[in-house]
């Protein structure tokens, strides 16, 4: 019969592996993102650098990307040894680990409750669902990945922990712990889960164990599954009284206090947290008990997902049907706490562990994000597979009826994700389904017109850089990217009023710099000498730094394309820098190319007349 269980086990194992890899299998075919992978993989020299000392160094000590993850840069670094720009490579490591959470969901759930086919619905549905599409999908959220999979081994630990409580079982909880929330701060919520799972199915709260016994007993019919699974934890586990249990989990909370610290400062260095005067306290709080609806209705009605949801006010209907529908699940749980015990500690786990992300510190501007139910929505799908099971037991359901049913919602749910995941495959495509989801959507408009941009249809991506402007128009990145679109499309005059408009804007002085030295760029094709001298010089003064990367740059792309005014451009910037030979040497190269050019020779006479 032990023989026989592992088999299934398994099977089911290997079962979870073939049905996620072939829905995502499409995926090791896709592109970086034009969103946030750069920052991730594409652009950062760090990780590019390869595995180093240095590079360890940094990765432990660095808060970019608004976050402390050193696992996840380093799990970033270890994908560019082995496949540098071949983004596939990227994909198919996110997918692993897709692959390794739901295993490990559901061997978790089947030592918890000894019920092998809720276990493994619970974790098909989690593999297979299209709202964690993008978790999967996108590579930068390799970190939320990576944290869940510490998180669920922290459990794991926990449970061998609860088996026989030690000092080594409780560092190697402690150990996963720390993993998880070097990996993604999100998982912060793991003490309070872990008084969750004492309740149910643990069921280690020795106040609370009579009743829970009590109220399973059915002297006139055959237990159910769920409860002769809840007698067979029970008698496995060693229990507590509830204060013994809230006192064990305090060492826990020390690895919380470090890590909510470091995130704060990580993400306010960034720029990531909004001040409440850009978003105040009572927008917050509407859209986020909105969003704790909206995330469990998308999980039954899995349809319009997208890569980002602008933040905007909430109706009053909406809002108050959403105070209604979590007052009425709550009460639901709560009333059925003994007898349904699961009910309670799914909401309790949905609730719980958004907490971080759900808006009430804001960090973006985003509404809500399908990533961030990646964790939170494990409860809702336990009590969703439970409370079916349930009921249909109590209906005497037949065990092929169930099945199917079951395989019918697998079946559902792969063609969806399939779908779902299936928007992935280009920029133009993800962006443009977002922006057909959500209406109105500044971020979409850019990013959507950034891949046409790299695509080289500079006159298609121009309509959606000025929708971005006309729903920000004191952002100066918008400013900058249509920009840089109009000088493409050959409107020179209107890309300098956006850089001119851009600089007003922004209080970076390398964001300043940068558009100074463009506005440079456009003004001496324009043939305004006169306003090249004065941008290079304002470009100087607004940040000194940055003057050797920027001739750097310059030098390589007149090179590459050399131009007279791209020259004449060069020579007047290296003489604002006060390097007047290579100034010199410019301008002659510029007159190389139009011996007429009264400019290079104006400012070559000027030269010879300080030198002398």
């Amino acid at each position: 019969m032990r023989e026989k269980r592992l088999s299934y086990t398994v099977v089911s194992c290997l079962f979870l592996v073939a049905v996620t890899g072939a829905v995502y299998s499409p995926i090791r075919q896709y592109p970086f993102l034009n969103y946030d992978d750069q920052e991730y993989v594409t652009r950062n020299p760090h990780v590019q650098a390869g595995l180093s000392w240095k590079t360890l160094r940094w990765a432990w000590t660095a808060t970019d990307a608004y976050n402390w993850h050193p696992l996840t840069w380093l799990s970033h670094v270890v994908d560019w040894q082995f496949y540098g720009l071949n983004a596939g490579g990227h994909h198919l490591t996110n997918l692993l680990f897709g692959c390794v959470n739901a295993v490990l969901l559901f061997l978790l759930l089947l030592w918890a409750t000894e019920s092998l086919g809720r276990s493994l619905l619970v974790a098909t549905v989690f593999a297979l669902h299209p709202f964690n599409v993008e978790s999967v999908v996108w590579i930068a959220e390799r970190k939320n990945l990576l944290s869940t999979m510490f998180f669920l081994l922290a459990i794991g630990a926990y449970g061998w922990y609860a088996i026989k409580p030690g000092v080594k079982r409780y560092l190697l909880l402690a150990f996963f712990f720390a993993l998880g929330l070097a990996s993604k701060p999100m998982v912060i919520t793991l003490p309070l889960v872990l008084l969750l799972l004492d309740f149910w199915p643990l069921q280690r709260i020795r106040e609370l164990v009579p009743a829970q016994a009590q109220l399973e007993r059915i002297p006139k019919r055959r237990k159910s599954s769920s409860r002769r699974a809840a007698e067979t934890t029970r008698s496995s586990v060693s229990q507590a009284p509830l204060r013994h249990l809230i006192l064990e989990k305090l060492p826990l909370l020390a690895f919380c206090l470090v890590s909510a610290i470091v995130t704060v400062i990580a993400q306010s260095r960034g720029g990531a947290v909004r001040s409440l005067e850009k978003i105040p306290l009572p927008l917050r709080i509407e859209n986020a008990i909105y969003s704790y609806a909206m995330y469990v209705w998308r999980a039954f009605w899995p349809a319009r997902f997208a890569l980002y949801y602008p933040l905007h006010p909430v109706a009053f209907w909406q809002l108050g049907l959403a105070v209604l529908f979590l007052l009425l699940v709550s009460a639901l749980a709560w009333n059925r706490r003994f007898k349904q015990p699961y009910l309670l500690m799914g909401w309790l786990w949905y609730l719980v562990t958004l907490v971080p992300v759900i808006g009430i510190i804001q960090v973006g501007d985003q509404a809500m994000a399908d990533r961030y139910a990646y964790l939170p929505l494990i409860g809702i799908f336990v009590m969703a597979v439970w409370g079916f099971s349930d009921v249909a037991e109590r209906m005497k359901m037949s065990a092929p009826l169930s099945a199917g049913l079951a395989a019918i919602l697998v079946a559902i749910l792969s063609f969806l994700t399939w779908r779902q995941q299936g928007y992935w495959r280009s920029n133009y495509n993800v962006w443009s389904h977002t922006l057909a989801v959500t209406g109105p959507n500044p971020v979409a408009e850019s990013d959507l017109a950034d891949a046409l941009h790299s695509l080289g249809r500079s006159e298609d991506a121009l309509p959606h850089f000025q929708n971005a402007v006309r729903m920000q128009s004191k952002d100066p990145d918008r400013r900058i990217d249509l920009a840089e679109d109009l000088a493409e499309c050959g409107r020179l005059q209107d890309a300098v009023a956006e850089y001119e408009a851009a600089i007003q804007l922004t209080t970076n002085p390398e964001k300043q710099a940068r558009s100074y030295e463009s506005l440079a760029i456009l003004q001496g094709e324009l043939g305004e000498y006169s306003k090249v001298r004065e941008s290079y010089h304002e470009a100087l003064i607004t940040d000194p730094q940055l003057s050797e990367d920027m001739i750097r740059n310059l030098s390589r792309a007149f090179a590459a394309n050399p131009s007279v005014g791209g020259y004449l451009s060069l020579g007047m910037f290296l003489e604002a820098a006060g390097r007047l030979s290579e100034a010199r040497a410019a301008y002659q190269q510029a007159l190389e190319l139009d011996p007429t050019l009264a400019e290079a020779k104006k400012s070559l006479n000027a030269l010879g007349r300080e030198k002398q």
